[in-house]
């Protein structure tokens, strides 16, 4: 069987060169499949390397991962194994990480009608408190890494012309699609839900999952494409932030894994779905720390209502990036503040931090219509930039230097709405329904 494959190659001229003319957004001057790597490995030269400093997560940092300084950088390629058991953890003495399949945590539990609409997902959450004291999203950029938006059908179902940024918005390489053009889908609707709470943030469009990214079709929505995207995102916030052109980053993303036998079998140090060295796990490490607020869906295999991907499979279902302490997991809850069947419960996969979900938001509602008239806005997926734009509001006036992330992180858990019989965190809820408003007034805005 041919396997695709990341793996970690120590700095050498191609892959410098490869990485220096991806952030340039220019074609490199050396082939990349002149880099020297084990004879077993088939590099893909469609996939620039990606600078990752050190290879080691709490030690890297955005300066150390510039192409000129990197020690060690990240390429995909191809292995041929006789099984999946039969996946080397090493090539030649160096690393060899899983690149399985990422999907969206799309609508679920088909025919079940919409509860409620938006304007009273705003009302839930305050969305009238928060404008009147100016958490409008003014000045924050949202990163939607999803299947790309379309502006157009955005701006019908808003019945306004939301800010945008197609400068700092990516285009996989290969995918030939511009920014904001892409055709009416999840991403639609996920960059609709993130503006009822932040109508005046500016949108990004990374389509990480968008079917035309390399490789085409299910073969392109693979998380190295997602790596890729993380890549592109940090270079843009280290300059923006740097400006600041942006007050603040919130990156929200409405996908994941479904099933662990979609990634390499337990126990391979390259696995990924519990496996905190993983060089996806290093880029969301590292932006965390840069100061952009991250945001994931916990996912849809909630015991009442599994989506039929994940294999009836309930437990320890949060996994990845999804369980990373580094980013706020987001549960599905309807407007009468009842948990979503379908919502992933906590405690998240062994191996990685255990109380996720860390909070719950609203979902199922009729809003973006991006499925069809009158089809609800559904999915862990909707929950998550439902709350990416309750964060965007609060960092409006919430600057980084006073409220970094992993304190506002803090504060919305403190002041999440408890609904449940016990205080405190639950693999349902995490630690409540999130509370914008309670959340900006105690970090002063």
């Amino acid at each position: 069987m041919r396997v695709q494959v990341l793996t970690v190659l120590p700095s050498q001229e191609p892959l410098v060169e490869s990485a220096m003319a991806s952030w340039e957004g220019r074609p490199s001057t050396i082939p990349l499949l002149a880099a020297r790597t084990a004879p077993s490995l088939e590099i893909d030269p469609t996939f620039a390397a990606i600078a990752v400093g050190s290879g080691r997560p709490a030690e890297t940092t955005v300066t150390s991962m510039a192409p000129e300084a990197s020690e060690r950088f990240v390429v995909r390629g191809f292995i041929e194994a006789e099984d999946p058991s039969a996946i080397p953890a090493m090539l030649d003495g160096e690393p060899v990480f899983a690149d399985p399949v990422i999907a969206p945590f799309a609508p679920t539990c088909a025919g079940s009608a919409a509860l409620g609409n938006a304007a009273q997902v705003r009302s839930k959450l305050s969305q009238t408190a928060l404008a009147g004291r100016g958490l409008t999203g003014d000045r924050v950029a949202i990163a939607i890494m999803d299947t790309g938006i379309n502006l157009a059908a955005l701006r019908v179902a808003l019945g306004m012309v939301p800010r945008f940024d197609v400068a700092n918005s990516w285009t996989p390489p290969g995918g030939g699609t511009a920014p904001f053009a892409y055709p009416v889908d999840h991403g639609t609707m996920c960059a609709y839900d993130a503006l009822i709470m932040a109508p005046k943030a500016t949108l990004l469009d990374y389509p990480v999952l968008a079917a035309n990214a390399p490789g085409g079709g299910i073969v392109g929505r693979t998380l190295s494409v997602a790596v890729q995207g993380f890549a592109k995102l940090l270079a843009f916030w280290a300059v923006a932030f740097a400006g600041p052109v942006y007050n603040g980053l919130v990156v929200n993303n409405s996908w994941g894994i479904y099933h662990p036998s979609w990634d390499f079998p337990a126990g391979h140090p390259g696995r990924y779905v519990d496996n905190p060295n993983h060089p996806f796990m290093l880029l969301v490490s590292v932006l965390a720390r840069t100061g952009a607020d991250i945001l994931f869906a916990a996912g849809n295999c909630g015991a009442q209502c599994p989506d039929g991907r994940c294999q009836t499979r309930v437990v320890g279902s949060i996994m990845g990036a999804n369980a990373s302490a580094d980013v706020l997991t987001l549960a599905g809850c309807d407007v009468r503040d009842s948990r979503v069947g379908y919502s992933s419960q906590g405690p998240s996969i062994a191996g990685m931090p255990q109380q996720k979900p860390d909070l719950t938001a609203y979902t199922h509602f009729l809003g973006s219509q991006a499925f069809g008239p009158g089809s609800p806005d559904t999915g862990t997926s909707a929950a998550c930039p439902v709350a990416a734009g309750c964060v965007a509001a609060i960092r409006t006036h919430a600057g980084l230097a006073a409220v970094p992330p992993a304190h506002l992180m803090a504060q919305l858990k403190a002041t999440a709405r408890n609904v449940h019989a016990n205080p405190g965190w639950n693999g349902d809820y995490g630690h409540g329904i999130i509370d914008p408003d309670a959340a900006a007034q105690s970090v002063g805005v």
